[in-house]
């Protein structure tokens, strides 16, 4: 698999370290990565961010820095197909929110840490 270049909250880059190959600037809290297993990176990008309290759809395509809106689309139609993440209408928006599934996968990459 050919490494790719994405950007990554520096949170991010720090809890899953091993799927960095390179690390170049810093753009405010994201930081420029040259990264393996791209696709898996980038789900973990979208559960990370919920890890903590639901968001809406906005809120999370800028949170997760996948920068290119149809990959994000992609990324979070596979993670809710896997039923890592669900969506609840709330007023007019949409809020996503991660599953204990989404939680589990999650914490299988973040336990390596500790």
């Amino acid at each position: 698999m050919k490494p790719r270049m994405t950007y990554i909250s520096v949170e991010v880059a720090d809890h899953f370290a091993d799927f960095i190959i390179k690390r170049d600037e810093q753009i405010l809290d994201a930081v420029r990565t040259r990264a393996r297993d791209f696709s898996t990176i980038s789900i973990l990008k979208l559960l990370y961010q919920l890890r903590g309290n639901p968001m809406t759809f906005s809120d999370l395509y800028v949170k997760s820095n996948i920068r290119m809106k149809r990959s994000f689309l992609n990324y979070l139609h596979l993670c809710m197909s896997y039923n890592f993440i669900k969506k609840e209408p709330r007023g007019s928006n949409m809020v996503y929110s991660i599953t204990d599934k989404g939680r589990t996968m999650l914490d299988l990459f973040m336990q390596k840490n500790n």
